[in-house]
């Protein structure tokens, strides 16, 4: 968060070492959030709900003042998970990862595989995105590092044929986990969400429980602009968590806010660089830390 805190929060910073409390505060934290991209309406609630507290106690400080804002963020970081079903473990977890193409989403699969694996897991990825070749071999390549088995068809293939040929192949061999990728861009917006539903579906035929995870992975250069596209994705196949990639290519990390409050799903995951242990698990305290520190 070093670049964010650099270019947006720093004023703000030294405006919480001030002795009192000015109206001078409030307008540079708003403006500062606002181009983080955390968004306009997010960003004066935020302000909204942190002034009445601040104003609401007694003789409060800039101090006291920044405690409360750091305890909004992390509330607005920190959204109620979905609870599981109820019922038996399956015995294969499957996850499907969506995302616009370019969004980092077959890295984070790898860097993922590669996570579950140090954790002694048997892992299975499913080259579902058959729409570009490019899609297909990346995914291999990545199976080929980390060390995973790699289920694929050839290009143009149907893609959840071959999302409905990993989880059988995951449930046969006693994988523990199977992670399937998807495509990201079709011919429209329509198509592409319809192949989403269908790939869907069709792994329910093998596990109705199924998927049990649905992880969009969203870069996080794209600003607000990427978050209309992350509403019809969670239309589309109901995702449970965001994996927000490239964060560290970026000024603007406020958009971790942004996905919070605004699709209401956590935050599970921060891409932090090209390397394969470049994936940590995303803690609301540390984040918020590391921008009011």
């Amino acid at each position: 968060m070093s670049a964010t805190k650099r270019t947006w929060f720093s004023r703000v910073v030294d405006l919480f070492q001030a002795e009192e409390i000015t109206d001078t505060l409030w307008d540079e934290l708003e403006e500062a959030l606002i181009s983080a991209d955390v968004g306009v309406e997010i960003s004066q609630q935020l302000i909204s709900r942190t002034r009445k507290r601040v104003e609401d106690k007694f003789f409060a400080t800039p101090k006291d003042a920044r405690e409360i804002l750091r305890e909004e963020l992390i509330q607005l970081l920190t959204p109620a998970r979905k609870s599981d079903s109820e019922g038996p473990a399956p015995k294969t977890w499957v996850v499907l990862v969506v995302g616009v193409n370019g969004s980092g989403k077959t890295t984070t699969i790898g860097k993922l595989a590669s996570r579950y694996r140090a954790m002694n897991k048997h892992v299975l990825l499913g080259a579902a995105d058959t729409f570009r070749a490019a899609a297909i071999d990346q995914l291999k390549l990545w199976g080929d590092r980390v060390g995973v088995e790699v289920i694929a068809h050839h290009i143009g293939a149907d893609a959840a044929a071959v999302a409905f040929d990993a989880v059988e192949a995951a449930r046969h061999r006693g994988a523990d986990i199977v992670i399937i990728d998807t495509a990201g861009r079709l011919q429209t917006k329509i198509n592409l969400m319809e192949e989403l539903k269908k790939v869907k579906r069709v792994i329910q035929r093998v596990d109705p429980t199924a998927p049990h995870e649905v992880l969009l992975v969203l870069d996080a250069t794209t600003g607000q602009n990427g978050l209309s596209q992350a509403a019809h994705f969670t239309e589309a196949v109901a995702v449970t968590g965001v994996v927000l990639a490239k964060l560290d290519g970026t000024a603007k990390g406020g958009i971790a806010l942004a996905v919070s409050s605004t699709l209401g799903l956590p935050l599970l995951y921060v891409g932090t660089g090209e390397k394969v242990e470049d994936l940590i698990p995303f803690d609301p305290a540390a984040y918020v830390d590391a921008l009011l520190s």
